[in-house]
């Protein structure tokens, strides 16, 4: 060991070695101090590191500066220790100020080492990105989830968001494990859609009509269209030239002299067709029988967003078996709850020949199977979001990871509701059979009456969508919500109905078209099986996980009533 308490370069071991990122001039900051020694074995190692400053101070009447450098490879800070004979020092303290430098590993005094295992002297500054503090909208106080939405694009340097964002990322790798381990087909279904598989009419519509037509009047007011003087005077000439072509005919002239007169009379009627198309082109969305029509539209008919891919992923369920989908959904809600969005994503599996039962033995699996995750994988983090926002996180992770679900009937549920009414527990929303249960409902099952994860199945049919498997009693669905403390339903699911006869009925019961519905008719009219599937709204988990209080700050980019940013 050297006096300075750095171990020699001559003296590291493999396993006190670190490598760089593959595609990235730096090692990243957790491979440094996500170690077990928090790093001090790394002690002597020069190397590259690259990250955005959150703390800088000159120290020692301006001859050195420390800074915390973070990278968002982890939560933690790397201090960097930088002397003004390496650069000018003003320029590295900002807050925000992005820096890529090279340096030495080596432990910090003895008297600062509880707080940090190793410390980096720069010995040369490779790249600085500055950041004006007076005009840094990002201070170094605390500042809130809901001052940070005005600042979409500058929060994710933010520690709560850089969290949340690895969580989420962990979640995601977690979603595409399971269903991979599992055997599943990850299939990517279309945004686009033609079909609303809520029914419930909510969807944002995609259209060109409108640019098209807000095009046609500026052409319109640029070349005005032609008079019907003009049409007139073109289909004379269409005539008169007819008349020449029909007379030498008759006359039985020069076949060259023929020739030139039909390619003259074909030229007048393509200058009548561009004549009469722009005579008919009217300002303003075009119409048919009073109503849009959608004929002259991008798809040649109405077009949304999609609400879900349930019902085309089904098509390769009834194909290739087990399958999912994973990705952005849209409902034009107008809303301004902490647990609503316009755009959010769906972690959406569908399996061939099964039940209601796997269907719920599936889920749960699931949810159990990214619980124990994020506690292997991003503990760190969650250890933080349990420090700053719900210090019941993690044990609330462990205690579903390690829980059999309780499964109950939506009658059962609807009793169990009752009774607690009787003993004068009070709800805001009535209980009696047939209801939707609200969010307050969902809690006390999970949070009081059971402490656990509840499925709730056999749902009422009037209250589910029309492609559910209809039960024997023909008044319930084999419809089933996975209910979690925290948030209430995580994800809704049911088998299919496979019979082409009762879904058909239940379509139009439904009040909907059967038209948009004819393909999705045809996997019960050719081969109809048996299949099952459900829907994870992966926002939902992540408040779920985390104990975060606002749909808006689990997700990278949110959109909601009035809000679009980027």
């Amino acid at each position: 060991m050297a006096d300075n308490g750095v171990l020699p370069v001559d003296k590291l071991t493999i396993s006190e070695t670190v490598k760089e990122a593959e595609f990235s001039q730096r090692v990243l900051v957790r491979s440094i101090l996500g170690r077990p020694d928090g790093g001090a074995g790394l002690a002597g190692q020069t190397l590259k590191v690259g990250g955005w400053v959150k703390k800088g101070r000159e120290q020692g009447k301006g001859s050195f500066a420390f800074l915390e450098l973070n990278d968002g490879s982890c939560t933690a800070n790397l201090q960097l220790i930088i002397y003004s004979d390496v650069a000018p020092l003003g320029q590295f303290t900002p807050t925000g100020t992005s820096l890529h430098v090279e340096g030495v590993l080596q432990m910090p005094p003895a008297d600062k080492q509880g707080k940090q295992s190793i410390e980096l002297k720069v010995s040369k500054v490779l790249d600085v990105g500055a950041a004006d503090p007076a005009k840094y909208p990002l201070p170094k106080t605390r500042l809130t989830l809901e001052f940070l939405r005005d600042y979409v694009h500058l929060r994710p340097r933010t520690n709560t968001i850089s969290a949340i964002a690895r969580i989420r990322n962990a979640l995601a790798y977690a979603t595409h494990t399971f269903f991979q381990k599992h055997g599943f087909l990850y299939v990517h279904t279309p945004i686009i859609t033609t079909s609303d598989c809520e029914g419930a009419g909510e969807m944002f519509q995609v259209t060109t009509l409108i640019n098209d037509s807000e095009k046609l009047e500026k052409e319109l007011l640029k070349n005005p269209p032609p008079s019907q003087e003009d049409v007139d005077a073109a289909r004379a000439a269409v005539k008169e030239k007819g008349g020449i072509v029909a007379k030498l005919k008759s006359d039985k002239a020069d076949k060259s002299a023929i020739t030139v007169a039909v390619a003259e009379l074909t030229k007048a009627k393509e200058t009548l067709s561009k004549i009469e198309e722009r005579f008919n082109q009217k300002p303003g969305i075009p119409k048919k029988d009073g109503k849009v029509d959608y004929s002259q539209d991008f798809f040649a008919r109405q077009a949304f967003l999609t609400v879900s891919g349930q019902l085309q992923v089904e098509t390769f369920a009834c194909a290739l078996s087990s399958v999912y989908t994973f990705g952005p959904t849209f409902r034009a809600e107008h809303s301004h709850t902490s647990r609503h969005l316009a755009e959010f994503w769906m972690v959406e599996p569908e399996i061939a020949f099964a039940d209601i039962e796997d269907d719920m033995k599936c889920a749960e699996a699931y949810v159990r199977f990214m619980c124990q995750w994020l506690l292997d994988n991003c503990l760190d983090d969650m250890e933080f979001i349990a420090e700053k926002f719900d210090e019941h996180a993690i044990n609330r992770l462990k205690m579903v990871a390690s829980t059999n679900f309780v499964r109950l009937t939506y009658t059962e549920a609807v009793t169990i509701l009752e009774e607690a009414v009787s003993k004068g527990h009070q709800f805001e929303n009535k209980v009696e059979w047939g209801i939707d249960l609200a969010s307050e409902h969902e809690k006390y099952l999970t949070e009081t009456k059971f402490e656990s994860p509840v499925i709730v199945y056999n749902y009422p049919k009037g209250i589910k969508a029309f492609y559910m498997k209809v039960n024997p009693d023909n008044k319930t669905v084999a419809a089933m919500d996975v209910l979690v403390p925290k948030v209430g339903e995580l994800i809704g699911g049911s088998q299919r109905e496979e019979n082409y006869e009762v879904i058909k009925e239940r379509i139009l019961e439904m009040g909907l078209p059967l038209e948009p519905y004819e393909w999705y008719l045809d996997l019960r009219r050719y081969g109809t099986v048996k299949h099952s599937g459900f829907g994870l709204g992966f926002e939902r988990m992540i408040l779920f996980a985390t104990g975060i209080d606002n749909i808006r700050d689990v997700i990278p980019f949110p959109r909601f009533p009035g809000r679009a940013d980027l």
